[in-house]
């Protein structure tokens, strides 16, 4: 299993490198060339979003993409630093075990209006991919999106 990993700071200029990347390693797997275009978006979309959490929630770490071959398919994670829902963020990350208070600190408007952006880039993401997993958790969220590999009966 064969994998290339890229962390880049959490500038939108870099989520072009990210879309050239992703697209030179799934072609080198095997994607089938038709699909080629909808990784580049799907990437670009998963690190744009992921981009603008680091950068609306003041995450200085890097954003982490990881492209990873299989033996029948290839795979994408990426993967932002902003803790989930239930996480307390003033700990880095660390979760409340006890759930303390239960009541979470209002949402201001700017990221109630950045939710509405995450969701509109989550339903593209999963117009473009068949196979895709979203997770959150205290050390932070992971868009796990994956494609056959066009010789996957080849390989078997």
């Amino acid at each position: 299993m064969a994998t290339v990993e890229l962390r880049f700071s959490a500038q939108p200029e870099h989520v072009r490198t990210a879309r050239l990347v992703a697209a030179a390693v799934a072609r080198r797997a095997g994607v089938n060339e038709a699909v080629l275009d909808e990784v580049r978006l799907a990437v670009g979309e998963a690190c744009s979003r992921a981009v603008g959490l680091h950068r609306s929630h003041g995450i200085t770490a890097p954003v982490s993409v990881a492209l990873t071959e299989e033996e029948k398919a290839f795979s994408i994670e990426v993967g932002d630093s902003v803790p989930g829902p239930g996480a307390d963020p003033v700990e880095s990350g660390a979760r409340n075990a006890s759930g303390a208070s239960g009541e979470g600190a209002p949402r201001p408007d700017s990221e109630a209006d950045g939710e509405g952006e995450d969701e509109m880039g989550l339903a593209v993401i999963s117009g473009l991919v068949d196979d895709v997993e979203v997770r959150s958790g205290a050390g932070g969220g992971v868009i796990r999106m994956s494609w056959p590999t066009a010789d996957a009966g080849v390989r078997a």
